[in-house]
């Protein structure tokens, strides 16, 4: 076995459902897609239960994604909000987000991944920022274990008063945590796409990576969510859709691939199509990976 962290450059999987078991249903779903990457939720992604898990199906997945070198990553329930107004959503997020990280470090993720919010209740961004900066940079400081996992920053589409969706508004976020350590970016191109970044048009892949790279610096991207779009470039809708059958088509990922600062990111996918699709969606990243 080679001592480079992963098999290949870029490991390609995706969203795996893990109703029945992280393990049984999780890792066959993996596998059967092609999957050399994975994500999961470990609670209900519209709720805000915090279930406790179960320790032998923990154990199975950690040990098969130790054995056979394949990336997990915990998606954090869309329900949190650090930016909310509603002091009950905040709470809750706060409890919901602490639970996916030490769920994460249980099952033995490299990163979970959170949505970066929205300012509700009509206020400036630099409050909600400062809200965030209250709430989220303590957990960050809890993360003191050597295999607690990173906490990845997921933009949004630019839907409402969105605290991140295009490059440039991580910078702000980034200072509200003081560029944590244990602080990533997870790039979904979907969303990057409908914030106004053209991934699509001459070299429009590369000039949104770069201009990642110069806002959070080298090192931060740990994960790409491979997304085609149903709509087109800033439109603001969080819709995605197969590899290569929407706006953004073939060529900028593979674009992707060749770029400094994907070195080493693994990309999941969440697109549609059940079974067949995903795996459909896996060889075809695969092809423009290896082409």
């Amino acid at each position: 076995m080679s001592n480079a962290p992963f098999p290949s450059r870029n490991p390609v999987g995706g969203h795996v459902p893990v109703a029945g078991g992280l393990a049984t249903t999780g890792l066959v779903y993996a596998r059967e897609m092609g999957a050399e990457a994975v994500q999961v939720f470990v609670a209900n992604p519209r709720g805000w239960a915090t279930p406790t898990g179960n320790p032998a199906q923990d154990e199975v997945f950690r040990a098969a994604c130790a054995a056979e070198r394949i990336p997990a990553y915990v998606h954090a329930p869309y329900l949190i909000n650090f930016g909310s107004h509603t002091e009950a959503t905040v709470e809750r997020s706060v409890e919901s987000l602490r639970h996916s990280l030490r769920r994460g470090r249980e099952i033995g993720a490299l990163g979970v991944v959170v949505h970066t919010g929205s300012a509700t209740g009509g206020r400036p961004r630099s409050e909600a920022l400062a809200q965030v900066r209250t709430h989220l940079l303590p957990l960050l400081d809890e993360l003191t274990h050597d295999d607690d996992p990173f906490l990845l920053l997921e933009s949004t589409a630019g839907q409402g008063s969105s605290l991140c969706s295009r490059t440039w508004d991580f910078g702000p976020y980034f200072e509200a945590l003081d560029a944590h350590p244990k602080l990533g970016v997870c790039l979904d191109t979907c969303h990057i796409f409908a914030a106004g970044h053209d991934l699509a048009g001459p070299g429009g892949m590369k000039q949104t990576l770069d201009l990642l790279m110069d806002t959070v610096g080298e090192g931060r991207l740990k994960l790409i969510h491979a997304n085609d779009s149903k709509e087109g470039v800033g439109a603001h809708k969080d819709r995605h859709e197969n590899i290569g059958a929407g706006h953004i088509g073939d060529e900028p990922f593979r674009e992707l691939f060749s770029h400094p600062a994907t070195e080493g990111v693994p990309l999941t996918i969440e697109t549609p199509g059940g079974k067949e699709g995903h795996a459909a969606d896996v060889a075809r990243l695969k092809e423009l990976r290896d082409f």
